[in-house]
């Protein structure tokens, strides 16, 4: 990796024309051929000014970095004027291979199995039926009955927009099929009148915790 942090101008040329004027930037160059600009700024958008993702030619000469990449017929170029080089560092990063991958920490299969364990966190009197119910548009994360015996899904989202109340809304009815065959070979009978309307606030309300509910019925 290196990282050069220089007063310099760039002009892009390829599907478009582009300049950045003169001003103190960060050039980073990878070992893979990818090569950045940054400026110290930007806000809330991590983004660098320009770009140029790898397999690319770099050519340094005198005050210009010259980057190429070609696009089919085309060729896409940066042009780096430097003026005045303030920093100009290279440091071995090792194999990407070895540093490994994003861990990543709670997410939606780690907290279906913490609420698997203890369903009564999705509500008073919840037992679990089954993990992965399946349905003919995919599976309920945890199929509950609650205290009143009635059939309950439950959709674990790290994010519970009005998307996941789509999703677990159209599972649910998709369910209910499934849901009655589960209760007859289980030795219930299953009742022949329709499901009760359910009782359960608007979707909007309904949304805790990233744990969405769907009461399904008998």
């Amino acid at each position: 990796m290196r990282l050069i942090v220089a007063r310099c101008a760039v002009e892009y040329t390829g599907r478009l024309s582009t300049r950045l004027p003169e001003a103190v930037r960060l050039l980073m160059l990878k070992a893979d051929g990818t090569f950045m600009i940054w400026a110290d700024g930007g806000g809330s958008s991590v983004k660098p000014l320009n770009w140029m993702t790898p397999p690319t030619v770099i050519e340094e000469s005198g005050g210009l970095i010259v980057v190429r990449k070609r696009m089919g017929a085309s060729e896409d170029r940066l042009e780096i004027s430097i003026s005045e080089v303030l920093s100009d560092v290279t440091r071995e990063m090792g194999s990407p291979d070895a540093a490994g991958g994003l861990e990543k920490d709670g997410v939606e299969a780690h907290l279906q199995e913490l609420l698997a364990e203890c369903p009564e966190w999705c509500g008073e009197g919840f037992r679990l039926v089954r993990r992965e119910w399946p349905t003919d548009i995919g599976p309920v994360d945890l199929m509950c009955r609650d205290a009143e015996e009635e059939w309950v899904a439950v959709e674990v989202k790290r994010v519970a927009g009005i998307e996941a109340v789509d999703r677990s809304t159209g599972t649910s009815s998709a369910s209910r099929p499934a849901a009655a065959s589960a209760a007859t070979r289980a030795g219930r009978p299953s009742r022949s009148r329709r499901p009760r309307p359910s009782r359960s606030p608007p979707p909007s309300q309904r949304l805790s915790g990233g744990v969405l509910r769907c009461r399904i019925g008998r």
